[in-house]
C-alpha cells in the first residue's frame, strides 16, 4: 500500500523541525543540470507549510537555488524518511544578528511523502557533534536558530 502524499508538514515533523537537526538538502547543480546533496543543520519550521534554513551566502545551494528553485529536504524523524519537497527562494542574502554573511532561505512546501522502504523503521535518529570549539559553536546555533525564529 503507498504512503499519504502531504501537502504540509504532519505534526511530527513539524515539532521536529522547531530545533537545529541533521537534515539533507538536494537542489539541481547551477553548472551541471545533476543533482547536488547537501547536509545542513540549521533549519526551521515556522509553520506547517513552510522551512527556513540558513547557509553561507556564497555557498553553491544560493546558486543553484537561484537557478532552479525546486528542492527536496530529506530528514530523519518519527520513526521513518522523509522527502519534503518545495520551492525555495532567498529571502534575504544577509540574515540580520548573526556575526556570519548567512542567506535566509525559505522553502513553501508542496509535497511530503514517507519515503522509508516498506517493513521497516528507523530505531536510532543521527547524530552529529560540532568538531570546533563547543562554547563557539553553541553561541553561533543559538544565534542562528534565534534568527530563523525571527525571520
Amino acid at each position: 500500500m503507498a504512503n499519504a502524499v502531504e501537502q504540509k508538514l504532519i505534526e511530527p515533523l513539524f515539532q521536529a523541525l522547531q530545533k537545529e537537526r541533521f537534515v539533507t538538502l538536494a537542489t539541481i547543480d547551477h553548472e551541471t543540470g545533476g543533482p547536488n546533496v547537501s547536509a545542513i543543520s540549521w533549519i526551521y519550521a515556522p509553520s506547517e507549510d513552510r522551512l527556513y534554513f540558513a547557509v553561507d551566502n556564497r555557498s553553491r545551494i544560493v546558486q543553484n537555488i537561484q537557478k532552479n528553485p525546486l528542492v527536496v529536504v530529506n530528514i530523519i524523524a518519527n520513526e521513518s524518511t522523509y522527502s519534503i519537497s518545495g520551492k525555495a527562494n532567498i529571502k534575504a542574502e544577509k540574515m540580520e544578528g548573526v556575526p556570519l554573511k548567512l542567506a535566509l532561505v525559505e522553502i513553501a512546501i508542496s509535497e511530503v511523502r514517507d519515503v522509508m522502504f516498506y517493513g521497516s523503521k528507523i530505531s536510532v535518529e543521527p547524530k552529529y557533534e560540532k568538531t570546533y570549539d563547543a562554547q563557539a559553536a553553541a553561541k553561533l546555533d543559538n544565534q542562528v536558530m534565534t534568527a530563523l525564529k525571527n525571520a
